[in-house]
């Protein structure tokens, strides 16, 4: 039987095996079928992996040594998983330290058969295996999200196009799985369906279904109304904006029923519990935090036009600490994230990284008397920055957000019309000018210019007189001894009109560009709104610069839980 089974497989036979070989008089254990479920694996026989399974072989039997998984890995063809999975184990190997982290294994930590095979598939883009491995998941929705995260990593990092596009598809495909399962488990039960978007899952690195959502930017998974419902939930008070704003000057409010709590009901709440669950709130939060940016913008703006000394003033001391604190919070996000995770509307994020790497040399400057001015103009660039961050305030707004989206889509469209706007620059100038040797005017002529065309602007005509030594003037266009040009005017002008018309091409691809996102802005907006609520939820109830002393409570709470863990062991190894 075993090499009748044997024929079968390699013939791709599964109707012949499951007739003849598979019937209701033989009896097959499940280590008696492991060499036939290696051999359809390695063979890409999805059918005959489903027969076995239906006929007693047991996933956890069968990969139950670990070899028998790595055996699968090392029979994948190349891809492109393996050359990163080969250059990991090199690092790892050349720098002394394990490749993999495991943990010991536990009724929560158990490695799950249906996971690992799953994964095996996913790597390799086989669509059919990984829909059977999928199935056998102890934690189907979380093994959704998070093939999708991978597939469409891979797919940014690949090369082959075909590929590319098979791992995009893949992954949409298992983001419709994750909505499929959670909607499902919504119909049947709300409240353990909530659970399940927040539940800390062990096999997938202790994160969440919300998590791996964000992280692999399913954004139909965020924009479903049944979770974008709870993620509003999460900002705790339904309430209108003038009475949250009243009662966080007016605390004393809360006891009088003028606020409700969405999750508690108020009689469950003490005084004390009350206080806290107001400020604790992600609403209450995003307000201080909104409120006391704008002062720390104003003051920003004193010191810059009012307060700028040689000495500091206590007005500039208390804007580095504020800046400082600002500083520390981004530092704080990225150590519990593990990761930084850099969305289209991350101004905040990014705007902070550029003052961490100007500090420094803004601190030596503004110290310093020869350099004390470039110090000034340091500061001047870093205000336009944290102007910037306030961008990331609106993704709240469901007008406003997904307007913000866009504008940032246009970066790359803005870097194609430079291109033009250079091209068409550097042209004008080596036609009309012979050898202009002033930075300036050569700047003005190639980009300031031409930039100036597109809001309809033209410059004037150049002047008749000869001011090759007047540093005040630009040079005139090479002249014969007729005192006419010398090029072809008409060339020129057609130059101008061909440059004209490449900018009206560009302004309509941008319209284009526009229409498919203005088709998502509620997807868009939920899930930024999912960002923002995910950030606030996380972040101390004190604003900048208040902040800093929640700073340093969790650091001191941290070192000191360190040194009794530490104390800990070492009393129970005594």
């Amino acid at each position: 039987w075993n090499r009748q089974l044997e024929l079968a497989i390699t013939w791709d036979r599964v109707d012949i095996a499951e007739t003849e070989i598979f019937t209701e008089e033989s009896q097959w254990k499940s280590n008696d079928l492991h060499w036939a479920m290696f051999s359809a694996l390695t063979g890409n026989k999805p059918q005959f992996v489903s027969l076995l399974l239906e006929n007693g072989v047991n996933l956890r039997d069968f990969l139950q040594e670990e070899e028998t998984l790595c055996e699968l890995y090392a029979q994948l063809p190349s891809c492109f998983f393996l050359r990163k999975l080969a250059k990991r184990i090199h690092s790892a190997r050349c720098s002394g330290r394990q490749a993999f982290d495991r943990e010991e294994d536990s009724p929560e930590t158990q490695r799950d058969p249906g996971t690992d095979l799953f994964l095996w598939a996913v790597v390799q883009n086989n669509k059919e295996l990984a829909e059977i491995a999928w199935e056998q998941c102890r934690d189907c929705m979380s093994a959704a999200l998070a093939a999708s995260k991978i597939l469409k990593k891979m797919a940014r990092e690949g090369s082959d196009a075909d590929d590319t596009e098979e791992m995009r598809e893949l992954a949409n495909h298992y983001e419709k799985h994750a909505i499929g399962v959670f909607t499902e488990c919504h119909n049947s039960d709300e409240s353990r369906a909530k659970k399940l978007l927040v539940r800390m899952s062990h096999l997938w690195g202790r994160t969440t279904c919300l998590r791996l959502a964000l992280e692999a930017d399913d954004k139909n998974v965020i924009a479903q109304s049944e979770i974008a419902q709870f993620n509003f939930k999460i900002f705790r008070v339904e309430n209108p904006v003038w009475r949250v704003l009243i009662c966080m000057v007016f605390f004393p409010l809360i006891y009088t029923g003028f606020l409700c709590f969405s999750l508690k009901p108020m009689k469950h709440l003490g005084c004390w519990s009350r206080l806290m669950y107001l400020y604790t709130s992600p609403q209450v939060k995003f307000y201080w935090n909104i409120v006391f940016y704008f002062a720390f913008l104003f003051l920003f703006a004193v010191v810059l036009m009012i307060d700028f000394q040689k000495t500091p003033s206590a007005g500039e001391l208390l804007l580095y600490i504020w800046l400082l604190s600002l500083v520390c919070e981004e530092v704080r996000q990225v150590r519990n994230c593990g990761e930084f995770l850099l969305s289209k509307t991350a101004c905040g994020n990014q705007s902070t990284h550029c003052i961490i790497y100007e500090s420094p040399s803004f601190s030596y400057f503004r110290l310093t008397t020869e350099l004390f001015y470039l110090g000034k103009i340091i500061l001047c660039i870093d205000f336009v920055v944290f102007c910037l961050r306030l961008m990331a305030i609106f993704t709240i707004s469901r007008t406003l957000g997904p307007k913000i989206i866009i504008m940032m889509d246009m970066f790359f469209f803005m870097f194609l019309l430079s291109i033009w706007v250079v091209a068409y620059g550097v042209a004008k100038q080596g036609i009309l000018i012979h050898n202009e040797n002033r930075l300036d005017w050569i700047i003005r002529g190639v980009l300031y210019e031409p930039y100036l065309i597109i809001f309809g602007q033209f410059p004037k005509n150049i002047d008749s007189d000869v001011n090759a030594t007047d540093p005040l003037k630009p040079k005139c266009p090479v002249l014969n001894e007729n005192q006419s040009p010398v090029f072809p005017e008409w060339l020129t002008i057609i130059m101008l009109c061909v440059y004209l018309l490449f900018l009206f091409c560009h302004l309509t691809v941008l319209m284009m560009m526009m229409s498919p996102l203005q088709d998502n802005t509620d997807k868009i907006w939920k899930f930024q709104r999912y960002e923002l609520i995910k950030e606030y939820h996380s972040r101390p109830a004190a604003p900048p610069p208040f902040i800093i002393f929640s700073h340093i409570y969790l650091f001191i709470r941290k070192k000191w839980g360190n040194e009794c863990c530490c104390h800990a062991e070492k009393t129970d190894s005594t």
